[in-house]
């Protein structure tokens, strides 16, 4: 066998992905759901770790779980926001093997615009806050005003596509992350474009463009969502839902949800509708019936409800939505109707804004991250119920990042280091 074809087949090998893998921000079709797995509910900095890797700066971002590989992103030095030129902003893409944690390459981009200040919100989620996303082929990193990332699986540089250089009124930064469907890579270029794109996986180049002003402060991931026999993309923007047409941008329908600015959950689709959350001042939760076309604000508005979340994305499960807010505040509402079935305060929650991860689920439970209190699993289920609170002693530093759970694996990042935990005596899957 010749030596190229011979290191290839040894590349594939170590990085075959399977079902189980976590490819995107909140797993799977974007639900936050992992069918299947069964993660330890009780870990430590002793119990069920099986490995910690330091990270070269904080993040954000998800991890996300392609074979046996880990990604994930971080950032370094700072922006000024003064104008003109670049400063010392740094973003890094980090590959880590599975199996001992041990860092397989690193990709550092400098900045290659001159990013906001560091300051007001900006200091609360940093400069890397988008998830990576694969096709099992190649990574894709977005990284802001410093554009769209792309890498072969053992680290090769492939392209890079710069996306827009604006800011939105807040000087805030950008959050969304990067999703990948029918042969496109869609890129909530909200904050540096005023405009949804879709790249050519292969080559960066731009396949539709889909722009409106009033994407400023829409921070959210979108969605694709099955109506009609079709599927669309599905983004919350200030004051409205809108349904993209994946394969031109085009919009099939929207809906005023009379949820104004900072529009930062993902939208989240279960009993035949979309739930869209967060806004500011005025803040709430809208459901709408999925399909239709043009304005469906009069047919299909289902209800509207003050109890919502501004930043952490909920759980959709059996008819129920289930989520831990910004506030520290635990939710259960019933999907049909928005009735709340119950609305705790976790304890040992502090701080202006204590939670920023979205939920995830597996096994009956939904695991949901608070900033410096540990992750609480909480039964998915009607009656309130935590099952456990899971302080990693000796990292005091922000948990900000959603987890990722592949198998009997749940994997967790703070601004200092990435965790592996998983049950006594499991397999890596």
């Amino acid at each position: 066998m010749k030596p190229l074809l011979t290191i290839l087949v040894l590349v594939f090998a170590l990085v075959q992905t399977s079902a189980a893998d976590w490819l995107q921000f909140r797993g799977p079709n974007a639900s936050g759901i992992a069918e299947g797995a069964n993660p330890p509910v009780e870990w430590s900095a002793s119990k069920n770790l099986r490995w910690k890797t330091e990270m070269p700066g904080p993040g954000s971002s998800s991890p996300i779980v392609v074979g046996n590989r880990i990604f994930v992103t971080c950032w370094s030095g700072y922006g000024d926001g003064s104008g003109g030129g670049v400063d010392d902003l740094k973003r890094h893409l980090v590959a880590i093997d599975r199996g001992d944690g041990k860092v397989v390459w690193q990709q550092t981009v400098p900045s290659k615009a001159r990013e906001d200040e560091y300051r007001r919100f900006l200091d609360e989620h940093g400069y890397a806050s988008h998830t990576p996303t694969s096709d099992g082929k190649t990574v894709f990193a977005f990284f802001g005003k410093s554009g769209v990332h792309a890498y072969a699986l053992d680290g090769r540089k492939l392209w890079e596509k710069q996306v827009g250089t604006l800011s939105n009124n807040r000087r805030w930064g950008s959050a969304a992350s990067l999703m990948l469907y029918d042969g496109r890579l869609i890129v909530n270029a909200a904050d540096e474009a005023r405009a949804i794109l879709a790249l050519d996986p292969k080559n960066g180049e731009e396949i539709w463009r889909a722009p409106g002003d009033s994407l400023e402060l829409s921070f959210g991931t979108p969605i694709v969502v099955k109506e009609q026999g079709r599927e669309s993309l599905v983004l919350g923007v200030p004051n409205e839902v809108w349904a993209l047409n994946p394969s031109n941008g085009k919009l099939r329908w929207l809906a005023e949800t009379r949820i104004p600015g900072n529009v930062s959950p993902s939208v989240v689709q279960g009993d035949g509708s979309v739930f869209v959350f967060g806004g500011y001042p005025q803040r709430g939760t809208v459901a709408i019936k999925t399909g239709g076309s043009r304005d469906v604000t009069s047919s299909h508005v289902r209800w509207r409800i003050t109890k919502t979340t501004y930043v952490p994305t909920p759980i959709y499960r059996d008819g129920h939505l289930y989520f831990v807010n910004d506030q520290g505040r635990v939710l259960c509402l019933k999907a049909a109707d928005g009735e709340v079935v119950y609305e705790e305060r976790l304890p040992n929650v502090s701080g202006r804004t204590p939670a920023y991860a979205s939920a995830v689920y597996a096994n009956g439970n939904y695991y949901a991250t608070t900033r410096r209190a540990g992750t609480f699993v909480i039964a998915a289920d009607p009656k309130f119920k935590i099952v456990a609170n899971n302080v990693i002693e000796g990292d005091r530093t922000q948990f900000n990042a959603t987890p990722a759970i592949s198998g009997n694996q749940i994997f967790l990042r703070s601004d200092a280091a990435l965790y592996c935990f998983a049950n006594s005596g499991s397999t890596q899957r």
